[in-house]
C-alpha cells in the first residue's frame, strides 16, 4: 500500500484544522464563560440561602410563640399538682411548685402581652 501525502491531503488537513479550532473555541468561550460566571451564581445561591423571607420568619415566630404557650400550659397543670402536694406537707412538690412557677413567670415575661382593651 503506498500512502499518499501529497498537496490534496495537505490541503484537506489545512481546511479542516480552522473549522476545528473554531468549534473547540467556541467551546473553550462557553467554558470560559460557565467558569467566569460560577462564583456569581454561587454568592447568589448562598445568600439566598442565608436570608429568610419574612413569611418563614414570621412562620417561625408563630410557631416559637405556640411552642412557649403549650410549654405554659403544662407547666401551669403541673403546678396546680405540685401545689396541691405542697399544701399536704410534701417538701419535694413544694420545691418542684417554686422551680415551676420560675419557669412560667419567665414563659410569660417572653410572651407578647396583649393591648389593653380602649374604654370609652
Amino acid at each position: 500500500m503506498s500512502q499518499h501525502h501529497g498537496p490534496a491531503m495537505r490541503l484537506k488537513s489545512f481546511c479542516l484544522f480552522p473549522s476545528i479550532a473554531m468549534a473547540l473555541s467556541g467551546c473553550a468561550v462557553g467554558t470560559v464563560v460557565d467558569v467566569a460566571t460560577a462564583p456569581v451564581r454561587g454568592v447568589a445561591q448562598v445568600a439566598d440561602w442565608a436570608t429568610t423571607s419574612q413569611d418563614e420568619a414570621d412562620r417561625n415566630r408563630g410557631r416559637e410563640l405556640r411552642e412557649r404557650e403549650e410549654r405554659l400550659g403544662e407547666l401551669s397543670e403541673d403546678y396546680e399538682r405540685k401545689s396541691e402536694d405542697c399544701l399536704e406537707g410534701n417538701d419535694r412538690a413544694c420545691r418542684d411548685a417554686v422551680a415551676m412557677r420560675r419557669e412560667m413567670d419567665e414563659l410569660i415575661a417572653s410572651l407578647p402581652q396583649d393591648l389593653p382593651e380602649q374604654r370609652d
